[in-house]
């Protein structure tokens, strides 16, 4: 399985501080409602998989976006290197598609853009 990691830029987070002015005394914090709470464990931001399956592997990559983790995995019982992507073509996908992408990274399972995927 070759398994290559496409990195986007790197993204800057702002945080902002508010200073208490006036006494010096913290305000008062607001009673907590069911609205207002938050979760103590946020859920993972999670996408759908793409219906990628006889598309060109490489291009499949780049549609996918520079943040996603792709693996590529050779489905054709040879057990050989992905090295050029485009080279390949999609016979199967981890997560399938249509499925919450919750894990990564994503894999495709490829062979030669001449082979058959059967």
């Amino acid at each position: 399985m070759t398994k290559r990691q496409f990195l986007g830029p790197v993204v800057a987070l702002l945080t902002s501080v508010t200073a208490c002015a006036g006494s010096g005394h913290p305000a008062p914090a607001a009673p907590a409602t069911a609205s207002t709470s938050a979760s103590p464990r946020p859920q993972p931001v999670t996408a759908v998989m793409m219906d990628l399956i006889g598309g060109n592997a490489g291009r499949a990559a780049e549609q996918m976006g520079p943040d996603t983790e792709v693996a590529f995995k050779d489905v054709s019982g040879k057990g050989r290197s992905v090295d050029e992507p485009a080279e390949w073509k999609i016979c199967e996908t981890r997560p399938g598609p249509n499925e919450q992408i919750t894990a990564y990274p994503v894999v495709l399972g490829v062979v030669r853009v001449a082979e058959s995927c059967e």
